[in-house]
């Protein structure tokens, strides 16, 4: 099987395919750009025909000018009432919409594929059903900015999955947990390995025709 990790900087992403070794091929991809999504799917078909599965991890969690912000100091200004709309439009660009724009573009090469599958990478942040109980530990977080548009991304995530259902194409989301990447200025507290887990789990089961779940490493039910 090949596999195509994609990156919007060409030269990191072929970096990033070298290191994994033989049977990845890198795929040059900006998900806020529709030119550069149908040129990723005209290449996938051009060389494959198909595709099998289709992870959507892209994300942003704050403006460029925020990057080196702590979360403390992020959430003074990205909070319910603080954030600018322009941010929030600009988190929700990156996270929701190319979603969507992505997985359409895809749809054709998915349905050509074998037991194709998608995977999409939302947050326990995104879940309603945790941030209204006192106890979730990260609730101070909650926003309509990077934790909004997770929850919006399960909206599409059970969107895809009740349409689809029935071509037995598989659509679920998953929760890396708090994962330490520059996505949280690496304040997280997991690694980057234990991130990942749930998501190769989930996009490698065979012969399990689950859709439309949202879980956690392992196997662990998530609330939307």
């Amino acid at each position: 099987m090949s596999h195509h990790p994609s990156s919007r900087d060409a030269q990191k992403g072929q970096a990033a395919a070298e290191q994994i070794g033989e049977g990845v091929n890198f795929v040059q991809l900006d998900v806020t750009d529709a030119a550069s999504i149908a040129a990723a799917a005209e290449r996938i078909q051009a060389e494959y025909g198909h595709l099998d599965l289709l992870v959507n991890n892209a994300a942003i969690s704050r403006p460029p000018a925020m990057l080196d912000v702590s979360l403390a100091d992020y959430m003074k200004t990205m909070s319910a009432s603080t954030i600018a709309l322009d941010d929030m439009r600009l988190l929700w660009e990156t996270n929701v919409f190319a979603v969507v724009a992505v997985t359409q573009a895809m749809l054709p090469l998915l349905r050509a594929g074998s037991a194709a599958r998608i995977v999409n990478v939302s947050s326990g942040v995104g879940s309603l059903t945790l941030n209204a109980s006192p106890d979730f530990p990260y609730r101070a977080m909650f926003s309509p900015g990077y934790a909004g548009s997770k929850a919006a991304m399960n909206i599409i995530t059970l969107g895809f999955a009740i349409e689809l259902e029935a071509e037995g194409i598989r659509v679920n989301a998953v929760s890396p947990e708090f994962t330490s990447t520059n996505l949280n200025n690496f304040e997280g507290t997991s690694s980057l390995e234990d991130g990942a887990r749930e998501v190769v789990r989930v996009a490698l089961l065979e012969g399990d025709t689950r859709t439309a779940g949202y879980t956690r490493w392992e196997d662990q039910t998530m609330p939307w």
